[in-house]
C-alpha cells in the first residue's frame, strides 16, 4: 500500500515535470521563433546608442572678409532617467535650475520619463558646464554642441537675421540660405553595457558635412557708419521708424541696409516682431515727392519737354476734377527744371497731364514699381502700381507727385541708383560668394543688368535737374563740400482712417554722389518726425553724414 502511494506521487511529480518542460519549451520555442526580432530591438536599444553628430552651420562674413556670424562650442546637458537613483533624482531637482536657470519642475518631469536620454537643458557655455559636472550625479551627461553668435549683436540684424538653438535659420540670410548653411548631420554609433556605460566607440561612423560659407556685400564699416546716422537722425526728430539703404550704382551692391528700431540678434526672444521686420523690404507707403523722377524722366525721354520749357504752376493752387491741389509754396511760371527742384506738385502735375496716363505708367514700370526687385532676402512685396485702366479722374494729379502709389525703400533706390548708373536698371543683392568649409568656391553671384530704364543722354540730363535739388532746391542739407550731389526730397502725408493726415508724415531723401562719376547711391526715409517732418530737413542731412563718411573711407582703402 505504501509502495502503492510513493508510485502514484512519483508518477505525479513526474508528469508535471514532463509538463512544465513542454511549456517551456514551447514559451522559448515562441520568442526564439515569433518573438525574437521584438526583443532584438529593445537589446539594440539598451546596448546600441546611435548619435546625431551636429554639423558646424557655415560663416557669413562682410565683403572683407570680416565675420558677422559663426558658430563657437557649447555644451548641451541630458540625462538618462532610467540609470538614476532616486537620490541623483533628488539632488538634480535640487541644484540644476539654479545653475542653468532652468524651472524646478521642468527638470523633474524630465526625470520622471522612463527613457534612456532627455534633454535638459542644450546650449550652455563651459563655465556652466563645469559647475553641473562638479555635482556628480549619477546619470547626467554633456554632448557637445554648437551655437550661432553675432559679434555686433544688432549690425546689420535684418540682413543677416538668426538661427535657433538647433542651428536652423528662422529670419534673414540665415533664411534664405539655410540649406546651404547648415550642412548634414552625421551619426555615431556607441555600445553600452546594462548599467548604460559606454564601453566602445564603433567603427560605424557617418562624418556630419559641415555647412558652406558665405561673403555678403555688405561692408562691416559703412554698415556701422549708415546705422549710426539714422540712429541720431531718429532720435533727432523724434521719429516712429527709419530705414536707411546704400548701393553701389554700378553693381547693384548693398553696401548697407538697416531699419530701426532693429534687435539683438544673440536676444532674440526679447524682441518684438515690429522691431524684427525689415521695413526696406517689407514696408510700403506713399512716397510723395521722391517719385517724381518717374514723370521727369519719361518727359524727357519722350522728348515732350526740355528744361527750359516752362510751366505755369497757378500761384499754388490747381483743381484736378473734384480735387484742388496746392504747393506747399505758391509759385507762377517756372521752368521744367525748376519744377523738380522746388517740388511743385502742380508743376509735375501739368507735365504729367500733358504726357498722359499711359506714358507716366510705362515709365514707372520701367523702373519696376509695382514689382519686386528679387533680391535675395525674404519678405520682399512687390507694392502697389495701377494700371491707368483703374485711375480715377484725381489719379493724374496724384500718382505723378508719389500718391496712390506704394514702394518699398528698396524699389526707390534702385530707380535713383538707375539714373546714375547712365540709365541701366541693375538687380540688387547682398551676397557675394558661397563657399564650402574648407574655402572653396561653390558659387559666385555677379552684377546682372535688368534692363535699360532710359538713354545715357536722358539720364545724364535728369542728374544735373537732380544737382540742381541739392543745389538751389529742396535739399541744400544734402550738400557734401567740394562734390556734387544729386538728389530728390518727400514729404508724404500718411493715411490715417481713409484721409490724408496732417500731423503724420513720412519723410525721405534719396540720392546719389558723387554726380559727375557716381559711385553710391542711398535712401533715407523716417515715418513720423516731429515737429520737423521736411524729407529736406530730416532726412537729407543724414543721407550727406552717411555718404561723405562711407565715400572718405573707401577713398581711404584704395
Amino acid at each position: 500500500m505504501l509502495i502503492r502511494k510513493h508510485v502514484i506521487r512519483f508518477s505525479f511529480v513526474f508528469i508535471a515535470l514532463i509538463i512544465f518542460l513542454i511549456i517551456f519549451a514551447f514559451k522559448l520555442f515562441f520568442i526564439q521563433v515569433f518573438n525574437s526580432s521584438h526583443l532584438t530591438i529593445l537589446a539594440d536599444k539598451q546596448h546600441n546608442n546611435f548619435v546625431e553628430l551636429e554639423p558646424i552651420r557655415g560663416t557669413i562674413y562682410d565683403r572683407n572678409l570680416r565675420p558677422l556670424a559663426f558658430n563657437v562650442p557649447v555644451y548641451s546637458l541630458f540625462a538618462n532617467p532610467r540609470a538614476m537613483s532616486s537620490r541623483d533624482k533628488i539632488r538634480a531637482i535640487e541644484n540644476l535650475p539654479g545653475l542653468l536657470g532652468v524651472n524646478s519642475s521642468f527638470v523633474a518631469e524630465c526625470l520622471k520619463k522612463n527613457r534612456y536620454f532627455v534633454w535638459i537643458k542644450r546650449k550652455i557655455n563651459k563655465d556652466d558646464a563645469m559647475k553641473v559636472e562638479a555635482l556628480k550625479i549619477g546619470g547626467l551627461g554633456f554632448r557637445k554642441e554648437s551655437r550661432r553668435f553675432y559679434p555686433n549683436k544688432s549690425l546689420a540684424a535684418h540682413i543677416i537675421g538668426f538661427a535657433n538653438v538647433d542651428n536652423t535659420g528662422l529670419e534673414g540670410l540665415e533664411l534664405f540660405y539655410d540649406n546651404e548653411l547648415k550642412g548634414k548631420p552625421g551619426w555615431m554609433r556607441i555600445i553600452r553595457d546594462a548599467r548604460q556605460r559606454q564601453l566602445l566607440l564603433e567603427d560605424d561612423i557617418l562624418p556630419p558635412l559641415n555647412g558652406h560659407s558665405m561673403v555678403l556685400t555688405i561692408d562691416e564699416t559703412i554698415q556701422f557708419i549708415a546705422e549710426d546716422a539714422l540712429e541720431k537722425g531718429l532720435k533727432k526728430h523724434n521719429a516712429k521708424a527709419g530705414t536707411i539703404i546704400v548701393i553701389d550704382v554700378k553693381t547693384g551692391e548693398i553696401l548697407a541696409l538697416a531699419n530701426k528700431p532693429t534687435y539683438n540678434v544673440d536676444e532674440v526672444s526679447s524682441s518684438s516682431i515690429e522691431s524684427r521686420t525689415n521695413r526696406a523690404i517689407s514696408y510700403v507707403y506713399e512716397p510723395g515727392s521722391v517719385f517724381k523722377i518717374v514723370t521727369a524722366a519719361a518727359a524727357l525721354e519722350e522728348n515732350i519737354f526740355d528744361e527750359k520749357d516752362k510751366v505755369f504752376c497757378e500761384n499754388g493752387k490747381y483743381r484736378v476734377a473734384s480735387n484742388i491741389l496746392h504747393d506747399h509754396t505758391s509759385h507762377g511760371w517756372l521752368t521744367f527744371r525748376e519744377v523738380f527742384e522746388v517740388s511743385s506738385n502742380i508743376g509735375v502735375t501739368k507735365i504729367a497731364q500733358r504726357l498722359k496716363p499711359d506714358i507716366i505708367y510705362k515709365y514707372g514700370k520701367r523702373f519696376r514699381f509695382g514689382q519686386k526687385t528679387d533680391i535675395d532676402l525674404k519678405g520682399e512685396v512687390q507694392g502697389v502700381f495701377k494700371h491707368p485702366s483703374v485711375w480715377s479722374k484725381t489719379s493724374i494729379g496724384a500718382i505723378p507727385i508719389g500718391q496712390e502709389v506704394l514702394v518699398t525703400p528698396l524699389q526707390l533706390v534702385c530707380a535713383i541708383a538707375s539714373v546714375a548708373n547712365n540709365g541701366v536698371y541693375m538687380k540688387p543683392f547682398v551676397v557675394k560668394s558661397i563657399k564650402d568649409d574648407k574655402g572653396v568656391l561653390i558659387q559666385q553671384f555677379l552684377p546682372q543688368e535688368i534692363d535699360r530704364v532710359i538713354s545715357e543722354d536722358t539720364a545724364n540730363r535728369l542728374k544735373e535737374i537732380l544737382v540742381g535739388v541739392t543745389e538751389t532746391g529742396t535739399a541744400k542739407q544734402a550738400k557734401i563740400k567740394g562734390m556734387r550731389v544729386a538728389g530728390k526730397t518727400g514729404t508724404s502725408q500718411k493715411v490715417v482712417g481713409k484721409a490724408y493726415s496732417h500731423d503724420y508724415f513720412y519723410a525721405s531723401f534719396m540720392g546719389f554722389a558723387p554726380a559727375d562719376n557716381p559711385r553710391l547711391a542711398a535712401i533715407v526715409v523716417y515715418d513720423e518726425p516731429h515737429p520737423a517732418y521736411f524729407g529736406g530737413v530730416v532726412s537729407a542731412p543724414v543721407f550727406k553724414e552717411v555718404i561723405e563718411n562711407s565715400l572718405r573711407y573707401l577713398e581711404a582703402k584704395q
